[in-house]
């Protein structure tokens, strides 16, 4: 029998991004990249371990935007046109390297088949890649489980709890209808909890959540276990905490492993080393350089000149070589844990889904590896999930979660700068309006309930967190400014029209729902209660 259990969660999530009104729109990028450097490399490792009867557990949540984006017909058309371009540039980079740059020859082929083998699995569910985790959930490998709607920020939500649970009821209904059951956990967006939303969660069914590891160890009153053990809230609802050191391990920039010297640098990427004319056809349409995927050196050191050509022999050594240190470590932790508790202790570790893969070239092969490491070369800890842990241990401490998230210093800071402050006055009476509405037109049908289930999608479009996480980072802010206020702009138009009795311009809805169009299902109608 394991002393304790280890609980890796992977939380995926984009915010909905889809402009079906331009050819090709740049941050549509970032949900390619993902499927190609994350979601798709994690689908194979999994399949892999599922295949060698290796019995791993994994808990992966999916927010509703992004379900909307993998479900959505257009996207999947222009990912699998994208993914053909990307093939085609594999193609050329092997011939090139071969009569030009030999030293990068054997990686050119390297990833000539990576491509050729996410198109192949690609095409072996017709780009249906929740019809394919669904298949490995239902096989007792996964937990997914579901995010708060748009993955808003509900600290800054201004207490407005006809939006809590709408964001929630929302995101419950879309995981039930995709997934063929409800949701067993739920992830808040950046882990913003607030006092109080496990009521609603419990409503939906939902038994657990995770909140920061300052969420947990300021609970009232303060937990036996520290992190090591969940708490219920007074609603019944179960909040697991984040272990610090196992989350330090793995994604911190100065001690985490994807650092290391050896794995493949992300930042040098052909789309930006090679001549303008030669990858043109393969960036954005503009003439704008883009990442291609394709990278031939390895991190190496700080600098962007003088790096090393990557060697993925060393590099896959290498994430062999931090899996079995992150196990012996686990190991060492849970000895330690269980000396002092009446229980096994779970280590909870999770992560943004996209560091493995995306940012961390290396990182499906590193949670393969670990998961094969713990399944045949130990017997100390075992893999879990939430409901498992749960299942296990029904009786725990009753206690209150702080107010909290995992963003820098922990709190609402991040949110609410002076970079992005000016959001909330928005957000907070677009909401409140959006209640008004719900509350003003009980039965609406026909043109008037598309208004309003159009004014939803709105609401919770602009509550989405990543408009102001990018704000704060300082990228693409025109991008996030443009949707806040596109957002803010649709629904106001929306507000009036409907406030006038009646006078709603269907040729500009159409065009509006053809644009926002995630969340078929919506119903207004969750903002009255």
């Amino acid at each position: 029998m394991p002393h304790g259990y280890l609980s890796v969660v992977l939380h995926a999530h984009l915010p909905f991004v889809r402009h079906p009104e331009a050819p090709s729109y740049m941050e549509e990028e970032w949900f390619f990249e993902a499927i190609t450097e994350t979601y798709i490399p994690l689908l194979l490792a999994f399949e892999r371990l599922a295949g060698d009867d290796v019995d791993f557990r994994l808990t992966l949540s999916f927010s509703p935007s992004l379900l909307s984006m993998m479900t959505d017909d257009l996207l999947k058309v222009r990912y699998a046109r994208r993914l053909d371009s990307l093939i085609e540039l594999a193609e050329k980079e092997v011939d090139r390297t071969w009569r030009d740059d030999r030293t990068f020859h054997e990686l050119a082929k390297m990833y000539r088949h990576r491509f050729h083998e996410i198109r192949d699995r690609w095409r072996r569910t017709q780009g249906d890649l929740v019809c394919a985790f669904r298949a490995l959930q239902d096989a007792g490998y996964l937990e997914i489980i579901t995010c708060t709607a748009t993955h808003p920020f509900f600290p800054l939500l201004d207490r407005n709890w006809a939006a809590f649970r709408a964001q929630i009821h929302t995101a419950a209904t879309i995981y039930e209808r995709l997934f063929g059951r409800r949701s067993q956990g739920m992830w808040l967006g950046e882990c913003g909890y607030v006092p109080g939303v496990d009521e609603l969660m419990r409503e939906e069914g939902i038994r657990f959540f995770f909140v920061d590891t300052h969420g947990l160890l300021f609970a009232e009153p303060r937990p036996l276990y520290g992190v090591h053990a969940p708490v219920y809230c007074r609603s019944g609802v179960a909040a697991f905490g984040r272990d610090i050191e196992s989350s330090k391990q793995v994604w911190s920039a100065e001690e985490g492993y994807p650092g290391d010297p050896a794995y493949r640098d992300f930042y040098r990427d052909v789309g930006f080393d090679l001549p303008f004319e030669y990858v043109k056809p393969y960036i954005h349409p503009e003439g704008i350089r883009t990442l291609t995927g394709i990278k031939y050196h390895a991190v190496t050191h700080r600098k962007m000149d003088g790096k090393r050509p990557y060697d993925p022999h060393l590099a896959y050594l290498r994430a062999a070589e931090h899996a079995g240190n992150f196990m012996f470590n686990r190991e060492r932790q849970i000895e330690h844990l269980r000396a002092n508790m009446d229980r096994r202790p779970i280590v909870v570790a999770p992560y943004d889904a996209e560091l493995f893969g995306h940012w961390w070239y290396e990182g499906p092969a590193f949670l393969e590896l670990l998961f094969r490491k713990i399944h045949f070369d130990q017997g100390s800890i075992a893999p879990i999930t939430p409901s498992g842990y749960l299942a296990e241990y029904a009786t725990n401490q009753v206690a209150t979660p702080s107010l909290s998230s995992w963003g820098e210093k922990g709190y609402g800071e991040y949110w609410c700068s002076g970079s992005n402050a000016w959001v909330y006055r928005h957000l907070h009476k677009m909401a409140e309006r959006m209640v008004e509405l719900a509350r003003r037109f009980p039965a609406a049908e026909g043109l008037e309930r598309r208004a309003l289930d159009q004014a939803a999608r709105e609401v919770m479009l602009a509550q989405s967190s990543d408009w102001a996480f990018i704000m704060k980072t300082g990228t693409t802010v025109p991008y996030a400014t443009k949707r806040t206020n596109d957002h803010v702009k649709r629904f106001t138009q929306l507000y009036q029209q409907l406030s006038r009795g009646g006078a709603i311009d269907e040729a500009w809805l159409a065009e509006v729902e053809r644009r926002d169009n995630l969340f078929p299902q919506i119903d207004y109608r969750v903002y009255a209660t």
